[in-house]
């Protein structure tokens, strides 16, 4: 399943726009500097009549020193600008277009190939199409609380509370944030259903993306199900969804086990797990298994990757959702 045609007119419909806001906020700022300093206007009339002159002169056969004579004319002018725009408090470039992306000047395309942007937006709409919940920024750390989690229970294995589990869950979860830029990094976010594990996912997603990086957030069964029908459904794109999932800036698989696992979901997980790692793409992947159950339904190789290159969060309590419920029916 690769892009549908509406969806891509959807992406070039937003690159029109910014294209428009671009030439508008241009010609706000022009507008309000020759204002403020008349002269620039008047260097801009000049630098366009030079310009046209020697375009002439090349065009008429006149000798070479004309064409320079007017180009020296124009590097003149442009530095009398950037003087009176630097005396005046502008930066140099502010009768410059500026571009929400530099790279593609807000086409879409550098040298005929998908953008950066273009991959984000691509994937934003993936996203959109499959979690609009997430989407929505419905889930952040401001709505986190710590108060859902108790501080008497004291768990076997570790000797700590949930309240600490969650605690040090937030502060490794600050932390992937806070690198998120310098280097990939992978979580494996594990527990009980009910615990905060899409929460905190989600919190992190929101905090990513609002970043501008692109992220792509899918339940596992809703991932494997987009796989398969992208790779063997008639008129497919030949593979064109894995190649977002590869190329993401941060991608989270949540639910990991509720899937039907098979020998494609299997094997899928494989080569996005592997992949990623190899492209160092950072990933997340959330599951309610028991980390023993992991090698026997998927493969003692994904786990072995998962092992060498994730961080490990355990989240334990009650499950949230019933203690929310009971304290929602009381505040009736």
């Amino acid at each position: 399943m690769s892009l549908e045609n509406v969806q891509y007119d959807a992406i070039m419909r937003e690159y029109d726009r910014r294209q428009r806001r671009d030439r508008r906020m241009l010609e706000e700022r022009r507008t309000h500097a020759y204002q403020q300093i008349p002269r620039l206007k008047e260097i801009q009339d000049a630098i366009a009549a030079a310009s046209a002159q020697r375009v002439h002169s090349l065009l008429s056969g006149k000798a070479a020193e004309a064409a320079a004579a007017y180009e020296k004319r124009m590097e003149a002018l442009s530095r009398e600008r950037r003087l009176l725009l630097s005396q005046n408090g502008f930066p140099p470039d502010h009768l410059e277009m500026s571009f929400q992306c530099p790279e593609c000047q807000d086409t879409g395309y550098v040298d005929g190939e998908k953008c950066a942007c273009f991959r984000k937006l691509a994937a934003d709409m993936l996203c959109q199409q499959y979690d609009p919940a997430q989407r929505a920024g419905k889930e952040n750390f401001a709505l986190f609380s710590f108060s859902w989690y108790s501080d008497k229970i004291i768990d076997e294995n570790t000797g700590k509370t949930p309240l600490e589990h969650a605690r040090s869950a937030v502060e490794i979860a600050r932390g992937f944030i806070s690198r998120f830029e310098d280097s990939a990094q992978n979580l494996f976010i594990y527990g009980d259903t009910g615990v905060g594990k899409t929460f905190l996912s989600r919190c992190i997603a929101h905090e990513i993306s609002d970043k501008a990086h692109s992220v792509l957030y899918f339940p596992s069964y809703d991932l494997f199900d987009l796989l398969a029908k992208d790779t063997f459904s008639k008129g497919s794109g030949g593979g064109e969804v894995m190649g977002y999932v590869l190329d993401c800036d941060l991608l989270i698989i949540d639910d990991l086990g509720t899937e039907l696992t098979n020998s494609f979901v299997s094997s899928q997980l494989f080569q996005i797990v592997n992949e990623r790692i190899l492209r160092e793409r950072s990933t997340m992947i959330s599951s309610n298994l028991a980390l023993e159950a992991f090698p026997g339904l998927y493969s003692t190789r994904t786990f072995s990757r998962i092992i060498q290159y994730y961080r490990f969060i355990n989240l334990i309590g009650e499950d949230i959702r019933t203690k929310q419920s009971a304290y929602d029916q009381n505040a009736r």
